[in-house]
């Protein structure tokens, strides 16, 4: 945002002007009030009980009103209803009667107020008629005043809210004949400088008249040609609007530009430069100035002898100030203001003024004289100010009239004006081209000249321009800029008349509106709205003729022919746009038969093409040239969600796909799908009413499920008829057919009745059955008891994993001999033998079990079914636990030493009596990610428990994590398979299909053989997406949580006990640039004292860290993140004293000296001495303190830094730790010296150790810093933070720079911040 509002006078034909404004109707009128936003529940229908009726209503509207306006909203016949207040025990109805207005009824402006519509007298209001509503149309559409649509763009501010306009009249074109502009996202200050550069028949003509030369320069990146480019678009366009980003392209802007709002009186500046730029050597050259430059004086007189020093200045627009420093009434009018800029101040006392020819210091008159007027005179008015009580940027929103017609006569030295070297000089420097400021002026003009606010720039021709005679100082308004908003952000648009019908007009981005003088009237700003008039421009209207535009039969040869390309270039958007509206966009699927997946696009053909047209089209989209022939292809109607085809369009081939369609949409309820047949193949006829069925044949003997087939019936077939289908489809017998329905993924429903139809069994678009059909006795069995049933529980039940194995396996179980003896499950007491394995087998025997005499076939197969526990009162989901640091993992890197020597003895595996389960070689993905929970799980309540003690064995578990009550065997399958890790050598991986259903800890037990460590020496990490590992600790939980292809590391180390967590150390160094540094992992048990904890932790230190430290000279503290906290005293308790979770962290801290905290009521904080007369911080420095007193905390750092206890103030760090600030911010930015009396109130609240103090000497002033050494130190400063990861700010609001780069874009300055 800009800094100043501005306004613009033009002597001979136009006037800009930059306003606030506030509106209370029309354009202006709607703003200026407050508004009152009315919500309105009609309760006397059901219908209609959930509905909400919406209002937006000025606050002088009337309670009868707003009875009119609620019965046109909502249909009704006014005075057959009542309005209540809502959510209030006063249920009585507002009078209708009432002509106070809403405010002093009760309603809040600025807030929501809700009111409820009820019956009057019992009966239910009356449905108007369609004449009855009609008359309401016209005063309701007047009185509706919010923020006016803007096709999706964005708007600058949530503080504009747009003028009340009539939404045809902005809709329509033709109502005005002017196109509006596109606002990107928030260049409204930007649309209203070009259209007000527009309507300037002056340099609208002279931008006609240069001519581009395209073999000097890339049109792309030149601003005139693309200024050229849209104001013959805005001429000659039939569009409603016209977008800006050819020209934001010109001045080397990218699209982030579009989010940044500018000052329009700054971009005029800059953009005015940048032509006079380009148009250098050219008859353009001095129009800028010929337009828009003025002179005026700046001199100081001598009060003594007369004697005048002064120097010319020259400038494009008057800054004129709207309250003056100090004062509490704003100027009423531009006049006043005028006649403020030139009065002179009297330079007396310690400010008198060293005469050069008194020799001495006299007092003087210092002031301005205008000397030169422009043609187009531009006002600018500083409506934005700086507030230095709340030290903050504010906007001034006092009224300021302006007149129709400005006599600047009063306002001139005519004797200067005619002879402006008469005065005695002896300092008339150069003039400063472009600014009416100069170092020589006084505070009140030289204010933040590079942050002029909205000017608007007024047209007189460029090279033909009128003579005026000098007495001709009378100027016509032409022009207005609005600004909507605070001095955070808003809204600009330009109200602009046009000289050709003397009509105002508001340019409203791509909204454009008459309005009349009244409106522009309501621009003067002074209510409690947040608009005023920014800028205005006059035309020097005075014994002048005013410019004519140049008509399109007028225009230079190079004007037309450029119109003539954008003619055509609109031609073809218009006929790419109507066939856009006419083309059909659709998803299309198909499966590849090269990369056998499903291969997604989008297919868009037009309306009037054909089935066969669009069947080719598709064709070539999936790529499928040389692959089938286009004669083994068709399109179907596809439901992908279902994945269910609905209809074939047999004999359709030469019906349009509009109608195949049901029309062009923006989305469809169904999809296509591009079928591929074999060439000896012949397509199915699908027809509407079809379900479709995956058929998945099983066989019992090879306990084996087949890929599916699909097969498609009818809903009422039954059951009878729909067996007689499926074995024409498959070959199995019908007579002994059974059929499993699965409804959804954990339903399996035997379908046994045979009348019974399909519909009444619960089949859908999509379904998936199961068949078998054999002569074995297993289909006397019930069913849930069957071998069929068990079979599908696996097989919906099974998940794949990827298990990556630790790279260096100290040995291998694959050895081992598993006990043949069956175990019945009634007897969970009997144990099988175990032979111990070999420690020292490399892993490359798992490749090779078969060489083993003992093992069996299943063996060789590294297949095991074992036993689990599966009582599901006690599955809890997995809890998982962080291994983020698995580089500075030392304790996951490598083998603990008591893995090594740990006996292998008391493992044990045993396999069911009945065998591996293997899954059938084809089956598809599908079927295994399907989850289902067995029958004996049925109606039984999974519980969460967050015990932390939880993570070791549990007491209803023996040894071998296996369930000491009813069990049950659960599948277990496992094949190696080498990933290839990028270095030439596969990493060792299993590929495992697993019974989700089994606990973690027979899951690690069923690992043993490949990692060859017992369980209790690995741990299980699950890996995420993005590579984050985390560890399942948590024995007696299910892998439940997991699905297919989910990604599991293993590493070697002790797993964790019951009890026990497992602990990351970083070491907290409170005066490096890295505070914390991470040193090791380690466990904690619940019970051990943190002296305990630090004894462990010793020689881990010393081991793993090189640091050898005393028991006595180290300490422990809570971790949060990077601050630190608590200190933990060597008597304390962990879960007793100290709460402790999984992936702990905690910090160490060496300390230098005896630990000095001794009890939990003493606080240790952390200090730093700020230096201002040096600019720097000392380092940090614990002091411990007794109790929360502040006066103990001044008097530590008093007797710590030798500074006087009456001139220490302190002040508390911000963010986290260590709280790093600019020293630039630090001295005025912290709340120094705070009024408490204790540090945990407000706003210190510094309840616990570990906070951050800084502290200084009050009467130690700050460093006076040279502009250089300023920079030097913010760049200092900014690469200290950014190292830091602290953000870097040194205003309040930091504002990007506006800039026109001339070389067509910026260049990224490395050292900038």
């Amino acid at each position: 945002m800009a800094q100043e509002d501005c306004c613009t006078f033009a002597c001979l034909l136009l006037f800009s002007v930059i306003s606030e404004e506030n509106f209370s109707t029309g354009i202006g009128s709607a703003a200026e009030e407050p508004r009152v936003l009315c919500i309105v529940q009609d309760t006397t229908n059901a219908k209609t009980v959930n509905e909400r009726l919406t209002l937006n209503l000025p606050a002088s509207t009337t309670v009868n009103k707003l009875y009119e306006d609620v019965a046109h909203k909502a249909g009704y016949v006014n005075g057959t209803f009542c309005l209540a207040w809502a959510n209030t025990g006063n249920m009585a109805p507002l009078d209708q009667a009432s002509e106070m207005s809403l405010v002093l009824s009760g309603f809040e402006a600025g807030k929501r107020n809700f009111l409820q519509l009820t019956d009057k007298d019992g009966e239910q209001p009356q449905i108007a008629s369609v004449t009855d509503s009609s008359g309401l149309e016209d005063s309701s559409q007047d009185r509706f005043i919010g923020p006016l649509p803007r096709d999706g763009t964005v708007g600058c501010s949530s503080d504009y809210s747009s003028p009340s306009y009539s939404y045809s009249s902005i809709l329509n074109k033709s109502d005005t004949g002017y196109v509006g502009l596109v606002n990107q996202a928030m260049t409204c200050y930007l649309n209203s400088l070009l259209q007000t550069l527009f309507m300037t028949p002056e340099f609208r003509n002279a931008l006609y008249n240069w001519e581009f030369e395209e073999s000097e320069e890339d049109p792309v990146n030149s601003i005139p040609y693309q200024l050229q480019r849209l104001f013959v678009l805005l001429q000659t366009s039939k569009k409603r609007a016209i977008e800006t980003t050819d020209v934001t392209r010109s001045f080397g802007w990218d699209s982030s530009e579009a989010w940044q709002q500018h000052d329009v009186q700054e971009l005029c500046r800059v953009m005015f430069d940048a032509l006079e730029q380009k148009w250098k050597q050219t008859e353009q050259a001095d129009l800028i100035n010929q337009l828009y430059q003025g002179k005026l004086k700046d001199y100081v007189r001598c009060l003594e002898c007369g004697y005048e020093s002064w120097r010319i200045d020259t400038y494009l627009d008057i800054p004129l100030v709207i309250r003056p420093f100090g004062a509490s009434q704003a100027f009423g009018s531009v006049e006043e203001a005028l006649q403020a800029f030139i009065q002179p101040e009297t330079l007396d006392g310690p400010n008198q003024y060293f005469c050069e020819r008194c020799k001495k210091k006299c007092d003087a008159r210092k002031g301005l004289r205008f000397l030169h007027f422009p043609y187009l005179l531009t006002l600018q008015l500083k409506r934005f100010d700086f507030d230095y009580t709340t030290m903050h940027r504010i906007k001034l929103n006092d009224r300021m009239t302006f007149p129709e017609e400005l006599d600047m006569s009063p306002f001139i030295d005519v004797e200067d004006e005619k002879s402006p070297q008469t005065e005695s000089c002896t300092d008339s420097g150069a003039e400063n081209e472009g600014s009416c400021h100069s170092d020589q002026m006084s505070n009140d003009f030289s204010t933040d000249d590079a942050v002029d606010e909205g000017i608007c720039l007024d047209n007189t021709s460029s090279t033909e321009r009128v003579l005026k005679p000098k007495s001709s100082l009378t100027f016509e308004l032409f022009s207005v800029m609005v600004h909507s908003g605070s001095a955070a952000g808003g809204h600009y648009y330009a109200c602009i008349k046009s000289f050709s019908d003397s009509q105002w007009y508001s340019f409203n981005d791509q909204h454009v509106s008459k309005i009349t003088q009244d409106d522009i009237r309501k621009t003067y700003g002074g209510s409690s709205g947040s608009r005023g008039y920014y800028s205005s421009a006059f035309a020097r209207c005075t014994l002048c003729v005013f410019a004519e535009f140049l008509e399109v039969e007028d225009f230079p040869e190079h004007i037309k022919r450029l119109m003539q390309r954008e003619k055509e270039s609109e031609e073809q958007e218009k006929r790419q746009r109507e066939i856009e509206r006419n083309t059909c966009k659709i998803k299309l699927f198909c499966m590849h038969p090269v990369k056998m997946m499903m291969v997604e696009n989008k297919l868009e053909v037009h309306k009037d093409k054909t089935l066969g047209e669009a069947t080719e089209m598709a064709y070539k989209l999936m790529d499928l040239e040389g692959v089938v022939p286009l004669d083994c292809c068709r399109l179907v109607k596809y439901d992908e969600f279902h994945e269910y085809l609905e209809r074939s369009y047999e004999g359709e081939e030469d019906m349009p796909m509009g109608l195949l369609l049901g029309g062009v949409k923006s989305s469809y309820m169904f999809d296509l799908l591009l079928e591929i047949r074999r060439p000896d193949q012949v397509f199915q006829p699908y027809k509407p009413g079809e379900v479709m069925v995956k058929v998945h044949v099983v066989d019992l003997k090879s306990e084996s499920i087949a890929a599916p087939v699909s097969v498609r019936a009818y809903l009422n077939q039954t059951i009878t008829e729909f067996k007689q289908l499926i074995a024409q489809a498959t070959g199995l017998c019908a007579e002994t057919m059974r059929v499993v329905l699965e409804r959804c993924y954990n339903d399996l429903r035997l379908l046994y009745v045979p009348n019974k139809t399909l519909k009444a069994e619960g089949f859908f678009r999509s379904n998936k059955v199961f068949v078998e059909s054999s002569d074995s006795t297993d289909h006397q069995a019930v069913f849930t008891d069957s071998v069929l049933w068990k079979l599908l529980d696996r097989h919906g039940n099974t998940i794949r994993l990827f298990v990556s194995l630790p790279e260096q396996s100290p040995g291998s179980l694959a050895n081992r001999t598993s006990c043949p003896k069956q175990q019945q499950q009634q007897q969970s007491s009997s144990t099988s033998d175990s032979q111990k394995s070999s420690e020292h087998s490399d892993f490359e025997h798992i490749e090779s079990p078969a060489q083993e005499p003992d093992a069996a076939s299943q063996s060789s197969q590294m297949e095991n079914c074992t036993r689990a526990a599966s009582d599901t009162e006690n599955q809890f989901p997995s809890e998982e636990r962080s291994d983020s640091d698995a580089n500075n993992d030392r304790s996951t890197s490598s083998v603990d030493s008591d893995i090594l020597s740990s006996s292998h003895s008391s493992d044990t595996l045993c396999n069911a009596d009945s065998g591996p389960l293997p899954l059938a070689n084809g089956l598809d993905s599908h079927s295994i990610t399907s989850s289902r929970r067995s029958k004996a799980h049925e109606g039984k309540k999974e519980t969460w428990d967050t015990a932390e003690e939880d993570s070791g064995t549990d007491s209803e578990y023996d040894e071998n994590g296996k369930r000491k009550a009813d069990s049950q065997y659960l599948y277990f399958k496992a094949e190696p398979y080498s990933q290839e890790d990028g270095s030439g050598e596969g990493q060792k991986c299993l590929l495992v299909h697993v019974d989700k259903r089994i606990t973690l800890a027979a899951f690690k037990q069923n690992l043993e053989p490949f990692v060859g460590v017992p369980s209790t020496q690995f741990k299980v990490f699950r890996v995420y997406a993005n590579n984050q590992e985390f560890e399942s600790v948590r024995l007696n939980e299910t892998l439940s949580s997991f699905s297919d292809d989910n990604k599991i590391t293993i590493r070697l180390g002790r797993a964790l006990k019951k009890g026990e967590y497992r602990v990351k150390v970083y070491q907290l160094l409170v005066n490096d640039p890295e505070p914390c540094k991470f040193l090791l992992d380690t466990v904690f048990a619940k019970g051990m004292t943190v002296r305990q904890s630090k004894e462990e932790l010793l020689p881990q230190l010393k081991d793993q860290c090189k640091l050898d430290l005393s028991i006595d000279r180290f300490r422990l503290r809570k971790k949060t993140w990077k601050n630190p906290g608590t200190v933990f005293l060597d008597y304390h308790v962990y879960e007793e004293d100290i709460n402790i979770s999984s992936n702990w962290e905690v910090f160490l801290e060496v300390l230098e000296e005896s630990e000095r905290m001794k009890s939990m009521s003493q606080l240790a904080v952390l200090t730093r001495r700020w230096c201002p007369a040096q600019m720097k911080l000392e380092a940090f420095r614990e002091v411990v303190l007794e109790s929360s007193s502040v006066e103990e905390l001044k008097e530590k750092l008093s007797e710590l830094s030798g500074i006087p206890l009456e001139n220490l103030e302190f002040a508390k760090g911000r963010g986290t730790f260590p709280c790093d600030i600019s020293v630039l911010e630090i001295h005025q930015d912290l709340d120094w010296n705070p009024k408490v009396s204790t540090l945990n109130v407000w706003p210190l609240y510094i309840c616990d150790d570990g906070a951050v103090i800084f502290y200084r000497d009050s009467t130690e002033e700050l460093m006076e810093l040279s502009e250089e050494e300023r920079n030097e130190l913010m760049k200092k400063e900014s690469s200290r933070l950014l190292k830091t990861g602290h953000r870097v700010s040194y205003s309040p609001r930091k504002e990007k720079a506006l800039k026109i780069y001339l070389d067509g874009g910026p260049t990224k300055d490395p050292g900038q911040d």
